[in-house]
């Protein structure tokens, strides 16, 4: 017989929030801690962007791109290479895990996650990988849509600033350039399209806790939500 403890601990928890708000570096650390599985739900969506690039697919062909997304196989799985990634993401069994991240597939996923039928075949998806339990979910309709009777449900915010330093430290730290300036400028266009679309938009949950983070470091945020889980094990 289970004890009280091991009844309530929280077996999914969503953890929403915008672009570079730090989800997931948090959600990877959070599930390590818990010895839980992780999934970040906007690699799926690059996923579809990365390939609709790769294969000339017009982003803006909503048709198509929702026909892409419902046959594409991706699987994300332990790190294959020593060179900074926390996973291998696999499209069609091809490693793009740096390609799903360039500059290209940042100016394009969010008008591709948009589309009815892309949230529709990645949410169906998503939700036979968390009827498993012991899992973090990340992403940004979680709470709300995905997931909305998910045990624990946390949004992470920050300063539109503070996410863009954040975004330009991360892409210099892969050799890449950005313009501060024009980090704002798409950040805040991607906030734009995240929050006004009509199908399953960023906001959240009504009870999920909020956490700002422009003043926390990775750790801090981390230990927050751990004793934030840790206290639900003794409700």
């Amino acid at each position: 017989m289970k004890d009280k403890a091991e009844k309530t601990i929280p077996e999914i928890i969503a953890i929403d929030g915008p672009a570079a708000s730090g989800k997931s570096t948090v959600g990877a650390l959070v599930a390590e801690k818990l010895d839980y599985v992780w999934l970040d739900t906007g690699i799926m969506y690059r996923a579809v962007a990365c390939e609709a690039l790769e294969t000339g697919v017009q982003i803006d062909d909503e048709p198509a791109i929702s026909e892409l997304a419902e046959g594409l196989d991706v699987d994300v799985v332990p790190a294959s290479v020593d060179d900074g990634r926390q996973f291998d993401v696999l499209i069609n069994g091809k490693d793009r895990t740096w390609e799903i991240r360039s500059n290209e597939v940042n100016g394009s996923v969010s008008e591709v996650s948009v589309y009815p039928g892309v949230r529709v075949a990645m949410t169906e998806l998503q939700r036979k990988i968390a009827s498993k339990g012991r899992i973090v979910v990340l992403g940004r309709d979680i709470g709300t849509v995905v997931l909305p009777d998910a045990d624990l449900k946390i949004y992470l915010d920050a300063s539109i600033e503070v996410r863009a330093q954040r975004r330009l430290l991360e892409e210099l730290s892969r050799g890449n350039t950005l313009d501060l300036e024009k980090t704002i400028e798409m950040l805040r266009h991607r906030d734009v399209i995240d929050s006004t679309r009509e199908h399953a938009p960023l906001k959240a949950a009504e009870d999920a806790i909020l956490i700002n983070t422009d003043h926390l470091t990775i750790e801090q945020v981390v230990d927050k939500i751990i004793g934030i889980v840790s206290d639900c094990s003794q409700a």
